[in-house]
């Protein structure tokens, strides 16, 4: 054999990371006591336990404590306890907690790398290079935003006691994107780890006891349903941020609904991976085998949907079965190892069941030719090619080795294939042509997108969903506003509209009488139930009557909200005009807006005219911010800058207050068009001739067609309707209790976000009920990564 036969002949021999450290420290624990709360270690109060086992071999690993809902109680307990200290301790002292936090991490870091990759089952150079490092990366980074926390978010405070419940796929990682804000923003945790992979997260207890973390600041509760139940639904607990499936999310959304408290949800994904026929296919092939193979494909952001241009299609495939040969899967230990095991057998199971399922739609399904370790849950990766658009593994999140492949002819095609998808987490755009890659990743419905490169994280960079893929952001500025609140000007609670009595008589004047229309679509249209709802003066006399509004009056207000696409893609600068000019025109009608005040409201003149020239200044308020509140552009610790863009967030839907009927409506759908969201709103009950006499105002102030469409009736059932209806992506509520809980509820069919004021009002006159708050619930923030240099 000579020396080049020897060269072709080589193969990886085994390179095992040493397990030696990770087994004594699992000897040495006591996993019957493996509840953290306040400070001390517990068993269940319960008694039980459940098992962890290892996924490459199926042994068993530990016994854990499986808490109850007295374990949670005790924890929240002792999270409440601490609060108050914690919360009033320096930014400067709690900045040096998490600091330390890192530092103890990196002392272990190796410990850590080694343990989550036994319990998970992810190859120990993920585990090694990227979890556990930048697991410590968020806790340092966080420590800056604890010191600046008074000076980067004024007015802002800890929300207070943070439920949070994290997955099994990135154990500790998951933990450091939940537990570093909230410390840093001065709230207390009780966090749950997922029963597959409980070992990481029982390892940072023991690093906070070492750091200095006072007693009661972070308790950390293994267990399974149960224990995740009884924290969603805790009383004591002010937030809740949960990573995990969009089935799961939308439980939790139903279990919150009307409890006033804060929630994120991080969920499931149906990634589009985009490769152009300018790109680099060699690199496009190692930056999808990162994007799909990667923890096994165990990853809610996983490039799943390979979208290849047809004239590369042929070429593209052929490069990544030839890769697809070399990847090894094996001992998750080995440092060769490129596919480790999957989590459990139900997983696996899970997997495969799709797969089959797949290929009966029609699927193609190819593995490369390779054995597979006579233990543990291994699955080969997995090419499926013919895969249709419907087809369930083009639409269903596998999260295993599965790659569906479709083609496209155009950009257009591409978008639109990239964004049939009930999810919206994440995309990878592949071109040489940068102008096209950021002419593509604004249209893409994903909550991040990384131009010529995938899964890109940093502690610096927001990272979150649309749709399915829920709402919130870990990471980065807008990640701590997710544990911050603003104390909003409170008014009083909003009482259950009453079907008021029917006037008795015509208001004094001679006008000729007439019914207010709808307005949809830049038109007044008559309701298609042909009802009329009468309005009452202050007095009890009859003002007029207004169409009530129903269903399918919501469903075409939507519709033409939808189909407006002037506003969104207008300039800031444009709809900043816009707006200018709808205040110009309001202006020249104050005084007839006055004394409609005052007929309707019995306010005196003096009042009425005030709360008009408040609306006017709301509107010139955010007239003048439309073009000012931007995005950031975040510089990570890589050559790459993240671009922050601040989008939309579509078609907002808007039930309006009663009380100051015409500021409140105008502060609300004034930031939402700022934004440059489409918006259906629902106007006062009592007094919606208000917004009724707006449409010729709106009619002569340029504002596109379908920009702005208002459908009077009954706020409940009308705000049941927009929760409903799944082409509508936010909706704000400000009604009585029951009506904000119930639309709440009934969101989780698109997992909209949800606004309520949850059964009170605002002091609209007040400067607290104008600016940032209000256009940060307008916007949507999208990451795009764009990579730089050879």
């Amino acid at each position: 054999m000579n020396i080049l036969d020897r060269y072709h002949a080589m193969d990886y021999g085994p390179a095992p990371e040493a397990r030696n450290e990770a087994d004594a420290w699992l000897a040495a624990r006591d996993f019957g006591k493996a509840l953290f709360i306040g400070g001390d270690w517990k068993a269940a109060s319960g008694g039980k336990t459940f098992e962890t086992s290892e996924p490459s071999s199926g042994k068993l690993l530990a016994k854990v404590s499986d808490a109850n809902a007295a374990d949670i109680d005790a924890a929240v307990a002792a999270a409440t306890k601490a609060l108050p200290k914690w919360s009033a301790s320096s930014c400067y002292q709690r900045a040096k907690v998490l600091y330390a936090i890192g530092r103890a991490m990196q002392r272990h870091q190796r410990l850590f790398a080694v343990l989550e990759t036994i319990d998970n089952g992810k190859p120990i150079r993920e585990s090694r290079d990227i979890d556990v490092p930048l697991a410590i990366r968020h806790f340092i980074h966080h420590a800056g935003w604890a010191q600046a926390l008074d000076r980067d978010f004024p007015g802002q405070k800890g929300v207070g006691v943070v439920g949070q419940i994290i997955p099994w796929n990135f154990p500790l990682l998951m933990l450091a994107w939940k537990i570093a804000p909230a410390l840093a923003a001065g709230c207390t945790v009780v966090l749950k780890p997922a029963e597959f992979t409980p070992l990481t997260a029982i390892l940072f207890a023991e690093i906070c006891e070492r750091a200095g973390v006072p007693k009661g600041v972070v308790n950390i509760v293994q267990g399974g349903p149960e224990a995740g139940a009884a924290i969603v639904n805790h009383p004591g607990i002010q937030k809740i941020a949960f990573t995990g499936s969009s089935e799961v999310g939308k439980i939790i959304r139903k279990a919150t609904a009307g409890s006033g408290k804060k929630l994120s949800l991080e969920l499931g994904g149906k990634s589009a991976f985009i490769v152009f026929e300018d790109a680099d296919l060699d690199s496009a092939v190692e930056g999808l085998v990162d994007g799909i193979w990667f923890n096994q494909g165990q990853v809610c952001c996983a490039g799943s949907r390979l979208l290849v241009q047809e004239g590369i299609a042929e070429a593209l495939i052929a490069k990544v079965k030839t890769r697809m040969s070399r990847l090894r899967v094996g001992s998750p230990l080995d440092k060769n190892t490129d596919i480790g095991p999957l989590v459990d057998l139900t997983q696996l199971d899970r997997v495969k069941g799709l797969v089959a399922e797949g290929a009966r739609q029609g699927a193609i399904c190819w593995q490369p030719d390779a054995a597979l370790p006579s233990s543990g849950y291994y699955h080969l990766p997995t090419l499926a090619t013919g895969v249709s658009p419907a087809n369930i593994l083009a639409q269903e999140e596998v999260f295993g080795p599965v790659l569906a492949t479709m083609t496209f002819r155009n950009t257009e095609e591409a978008i639109e294939l990239a964004n049939n998808t009930r999810y919206g987490l994440a995309a990878s755009v592949w071109s040489e042509n940068v102008n096209l890659a950021l002419h593509v990743a604004p249209q893409l419905k994903a909550g991040v997108v990384w131009v010529n490169g995938t899964n890109m994280f940093d502690a610096a960079c927001g990272f979150g969903g649309y749709r399915e893929s829920g709402f919130g952001r870990e990471g980065g500025r807008e990640g701590m506003f997710e544990y911050l609140s603003a104390k909003l000007p409170l008014g009083p609670v909003i009482k259950p509209a009453t079907l008021s009595a029917q006037p008795a008589e015509q208001s004094d004047g001679d006008a000729i009488d007439r019914t207010a229309k709808l307005f949809i679509g830049g038109k007044q249209v008559r309701p298609d139930g042909n009802y009329s709802l009468a309005i009452a003066t202050a007095k009890g006399k009859l003002a007029g009557e207004v169409g009530l509004g129903s269903r399918k009056d919501i469903r075409d207000a939507v519709s033409a909200a939808r189909a407006c696409k002037g506003w969104p893609e207008a300039t800031a600068y444009n709809r900043s005009q816009v707006l200018y000019y709808l205040a110009e025109n309001l202006s020249g009608r104050a005084g007839e807006f006055a004394a409609r005040l005052t007929e309707l409201t019995g306010a005196s003149a003096k009042a009425a005219r005030d709360e008009v020239d408040q609306s006017i200044e709301r509107l010139f308020l955010y007239a003048g911010l439309a073009d000012k509140f931007e995005g950031r552009v975040h510089q990570p610790p890589a050559r790459t800058v993240t671009l922050a863009l601040h989008e939309p967030v579509g078609v907002v839907g808007i039930v309006a207050p009663d009380t100051s009927p015409l500021l409140g409506l105008i502060s609300l759908v004034a930031p939402a068009l700022a934004m440059g969201n489409t918006v259906v709103a629902v106007p006062s009950e009592r007094h919606p001739l208000l917004a009724t006499d707006l449409y010729q105002v709106i009619e002569y102030s340029d504002v596109p067609a379908g920009a702005i469409n208002i459908v009077t009736g009954r706020s409940a059932e009308l705000a049941s309707v927009l929760a409903k209806h799944d082409d509508v992506d936010g909706l704000w509520v400000f009604a009585d209790a029951d009506t904000c809980a119930k639309a709440e509820a009934e969101s989780i069919g698109n997992l909209k976000r949800v606004w309520s004021g949850n059964g009170r009002g605002l002091d609209w006159a007040s400067d607290e009920a104008a600016g940032d708050a209000f256009l940060r619930r307008a916007v949507e923030v999208k990451n795009v990564w764009v990579p730089y240099g050879d």
